[in-house]
């Protein structure tokens, strides 16, 4: 059989002994093209228990992928990869497609090291025609594709997978704006689950529960996809599929949107209107269906490639199907650590583990809500994430999920200041960078008391490079007349929260990921002096040479390596936490380079732009000619793997490569004569 022909669902193969399992028989799209709709179904049910036992060892993204499995598997029956295109949104849902398309044997490394990505990523299958990790970016970027191909007159089909919960980014809808007069070919697939990280909020939700609900409407939809179902492909189909769709449309227009006195002028028209919004943006639409129907789902999009017009397939999916565990907490199984296979439980942590920022963050959120009635706390989708679902919990009408937003996120915020609030924006590092625009123009220029809490600053190890905070630093030093603080443990974190809600001025937090120090954090928050760096270790003028370590954020454990490191050397060592990178410490960080032969900064960052570089210009500046040793990140993106201990080894953020590295400086600085400074030395101790 030609892999590039589609079997018809009803048709039977012959029979044959078939293998313990139809995913052995698929090493490649094509193969999904051979199997029956009886076989595809058990196939579904496979692929389902694949992703359980395949995801239980190391966590990953589950309950999207469960929901997405017949829809993978009719795309693949319908198109045929690479040469079409699948385009998904943030790309999370993606793991059905790389089992389909050969690599299934290395599935269970998905985001271990030197495995799979937990996304498409494009250097890693011809299969993945984009990479992506952010939200709200598939609608642009095939259209893009659609329009590359009608220049060069090729006939591959373009289809995207977006999520109910990208409709609530502002990007989608400037995608959705230009694509009817774009181009005339082009399949969109709405994946309705009715949640993203979290549930969604807005009215776009209440819009597709709207359709979802409306039994007039889901009965006529049913009917058009079974008439449509039993004719001939080809021109004949289209013309008789779009005058069902305009009886369709009609109808909903009248069954789903009456007159309601009660919501007058809701939508702009006096309480009337077509409910169809894609229909607004010239885009054809179909749906909902089940998307869990595969013979339903296959001809549907058979009818979408025979279309010469751009086109909305509208699907109904569970997230987390077939796994109770996942259907229960859709949002603990979006992306989910590891869990039993079979109960679903989280596998015990360690007795004594120190808490994770985020909850210190919002439990902090709760201490700050309850003593000043101006605090607010918003997040962009991600209250559990960041921890302020413990403010939505105590205090849900301080709370605000504005979806996934980052940009109207922080207009929101400073809309709040300016009437005397204090919004905190709780907002990866990753995901701000959406918003800088928003933070330059909006926050910093009006000079709007905003404090953002950038949870993930720093490496998000198993995701990879599309979630590493690692850039924050560089793209903030250079807004004026801001702060920006990194605490090096839990307990400084509620220091700078609190300090943070006595700036008449933008302010900004970076904490990593992950477990705290085993800080014990305080009742009450303490004041830090803004640019007010802590002396840890001071000199102890014992005549060796000197070498201070500038440890940013909680990042002193290399320090304390190095130092162990250097013992035989005999070195003279100071150890500062800087808090801050703006305003540095401009005091603190002169004494200490011109009392020492070397200064070291060490800081979970890129090391181009990032507090190293600050550092050292600010020495450039005043006239001080330390050598700087700069421990961070490369100038590349860092990969993705099991650990964060594994990548700092490998990218040498390690005591041992700081050793090595102060050595040789010590060693120039030598050469060239220095000697160490002892009345400077002395001094360092007052």
């Amino acid at each position: 059989m030609n892999s590039s022909t589609t079997t018809p669902l009803n048709s039977r193969m012959a029979t044959v002994e078939t293998p313990n399992r139809y995913l052995d028989m698929v090493d490649h799209p094509a193969h999904v093209k051979k199997l029956t709709v009886e076989q595809l179904e058990k196939l579904a049910e496979e692929l389902r228990e694949e992703l359980i036992h395949g995801l239980a060892k190391h966590g990953g993204h589950l309950g999207p992928n469960l929901g997405v499995v017949e829809l993978t598997l009719a795309m693949h029956r319908v198109f045929e990869t690479p040469k079409d295109k699948f385009v998904w949104d943030v790309s999370h849902q993606s793991y059905v497609h790389k089992l389909l398309t050969g690599r299934k044997e290395q599935f269970r490394t998905i985001r271990t090291t030197d495995g799979l990505n937990g996304f498409a990523l494009r250097t890693e299958s011809e299969h993945d025609c984009y990479g992506a990790g952010h939200a709200g970016t598939a609608l642009s970027a095939a259209l893009g594709m659609a329009a590359a191909r009608d220049q060069r007159g090729s006939e591959e089909n373009v289809v995207c997978v977006f999520g109910d919960a990208a409709l609530t980014n502002g990007i989608s809808f400037e995608a959705l704006n230009n694509i009817a007069h774009t181009t005339k070919r082009f399949i969109g697939i709405l994946n309705d689950n009715e949640w993203s990280i979290a549930k969604n909020v807005g009215a776009i939700s209440s819009y597709l529960n709207k359709l979802i609900t409306n039994p007039g409407y889901n009965r006529i939809s049913r009917d058009l996809q079974a008439f449509l179902a039993k004719v001939p492909t080809g021109k004949l189909a289209l013309r008789l599929g779009l005058k069902g769709q305009e009886a369709l449309k009609g109808t909903v227009t009248q069954a789903a949107l009456k007159h309601n006195d009660d919501t007058l002028d809701a939508d702009g028209r006096g309480g009337f209107g077509s409910s169809l919004v894609f229909e607004e943006f010239g885009i054809r639409y179909l749906g909902p269906i089940d998307g869990h129907d595969l013979p339903l789902l296959v001809e549907t999009l058979e009818f979408a490639k025979s279309c010469d017009q751009p086109i909305v397939i509208h699907i109904i999916t569970q997230k987390g199907k077939g796994f109770t565990a996942a259907l229960e907490h859709p949002e603990k199984f979006h992306g989910t650590g590891p869990f039993n296979p079979k109960t679903g439980e989280s596998l015990p942590t360690k007795s004594g583990t120190p808490p994770k920022y985020q909850d210190v963050f919002g439990q902090t959120m709760v201490k700050l809500c309850q003593k000043d009635s101006s605090v607010i706390g918003i997040t962009a989708a991600m209250p559990s994430g960041t921890g302020l679902g413990a403010l939505e919990k105590a205090m849900p009408d301080r709370y605000y999920d504005v979806g996934i937003a980052e940009e109207h996120a922080v207009l929101f915020a400073a809309g709040m200041a300016t009437m005397g609030h204090r919004p905190v924006c709780a907002i990866y590092s990753t995901f701000l960078q959406r918003a800088y625009d928003m933070i330059i123009h909006d926050v910093a220029l009006q000079n709007l008391p905003v404090t953002f809490c950038m949870d993930r600053a720093g490496l998000s190890a198993n995701d990879g490079p599309t979630h590493h905070g690692l850039f924050d630093i560089a793209y903030l030093n250079c807004v004026p007349d801001i702060v920006v603080m990194a605490p090096a443990h839990e307990d400084e974190l509620a220091d700078m929260m609190f300090t943070a809600m006595h700036q008449d001025r933008p302010a900004f937090i970076r904490y990593p990921r992950g477990n705290g120090e085993g800080i014990a954090v305080k009742e009450q928050p303490a004041l830090i002096e803004v640019g007010k760096a802590e002396v840890l270790q001071n000199f102890s003028s014992n005549g060796q040479p000197k070498v201070a370590f500038l440890a940013l954020g909680p990042m002193r454990g290399i320090a304390d390596e190095a130092i162990a490191e250097l013992g035989a050397d005999n070195i003279d060592a100071a150890i500062v936490n800087p808090r801050f990178t703006k305003p540095i410490d401009t005091g603190t960080t002169g004494f200490f380079a011109q009392a020492a032969e070397v200064i070291v900064t060490i800081e979970d960052h890129v090391l181009r732009g990032g507090y190293g570089s600050i550092v050292r210009d600010h020495l450039a500046d005043t006239g001080i000619s330390t050598p700087v040793v700069r421990i961070g990140w490369p100038d590349e993106f860092i990969e993705h793997a099991s650990s964060v201990a594994y990548l700092r080894e490998k990218h040498g953020l390690t005591g041992a490569n700081t050793a090595e590295l102060v050595r040789k400086a010590l060693g120039q600085a030598a050469d060239a004569g220095t000697v160490p400074n002892q009345a400077l030395g002395q001094a360092a101790g007052k």
